[in-house]
């Protein structure tokens, strides 16, 4: 990385940090509210028998505060959350439910995920996948998310975003890789466009309260990390009823 990419680069850092800040104090807040307010209203004995019988409702009861915790921001930012850059999506041309992935080349989490995200897409004909850069694993990252996103410019992004997922974790010659098979040039060109994408999809995770990489957003749902195949199926399933 060189002198006038470290202070974009550190404002990004700053900005996730920011982000974990908000995940951590919302799990202190959910907490509070679980073991403090709960048993005032419910009776503690009542508490204790559903927690007992059902451990889901604890799982559930944080679901839906987080849910409603990041409500105001989807709702703020819903059109810069899933309308994508360029041609950075897969799927629907007229989606009946978006998937969007906060995503880095280089986190094993996001790679993980890959094959669920594939199998969904090939599964349901109504969902298109929105693919947004958050590359925070370093200088090989960034390289690979600013060349995604010229092959993004040029109606390439596929082709790239394949190659490189194959090819294995960015590096100099991975990178050029997937630069050669997206037919554009294998280091980056300066583009505003791209570094204004790349610091909006930093906001917009501290906004979201990333913890990491990957984060997923469908419909009214935030889920941080490699959550899986049935998980996203399940928030396809409940934005699908909802719209």
């Amino acid at each position: 990385m060189n002198g006038t990419e470290a202070a974009p680069a550190a404002a990004r850092h700053g900005l996730f940090g920011t982000a974990v800040a908000g995940g951590i104090i919302g799990s202190v807040l959910t907490a509070a509210l679980l073991f403090v307010a709960a048993p005032s209203l419910l009776g503690s004995k009542i508490v204790r028998a559903g927690l007992l019988a059902d451990p889901r409702i604890l799982s559930d009861t944080v679901d839906a505060l987080r849910d409603a915790q990041y409500a105001p921001v989807l709702a703020a930012n819903r059109a810069a959350i899933e309308t994508p850059f360029g041609s950075s999506w897969k799927g629907a041309a007229k989606p009946e439910v978006t998937l969007v992935e906060f995503f880095d080349y280089a986190c094993p989490y996001c790679k993980a995920s890959n094959p669920a995200v594939d199998r969904l897409l090939q599964e349901d004909k109504g969902l298109r996948v929105v693919y947004r850069e958050l590359p925070i694993l370093g200088p090989d990252s960034l390289t690979a998310a600013r060349l995604s996103l010229e092959a993004s410019k040029a109606g390439r992004f596929a082709r790239f975003h394949d190659t490189l997922w194959a090819a294995g974790r960015p590096s100099t010659e991975t990178n050029a890789q997937a630069a050669t098979a997206a037919g554009i040039a294998p280091q980056p060109a300066p583009d505003p466009a791209i570094e204004a994408e790349l610091n909006g999809n930093m906001k917009l995770a501290g906004q979201l309260g990333a913890t990491g990489t990957p984060v997923f957003v469908i419909g009214d749902r935030v889920m941080n990390g490699a959550v899986g195949y049935d998980m996203l199926k399940a928030a396809i399933a409940k934005a699908r009823d909802r719209s």
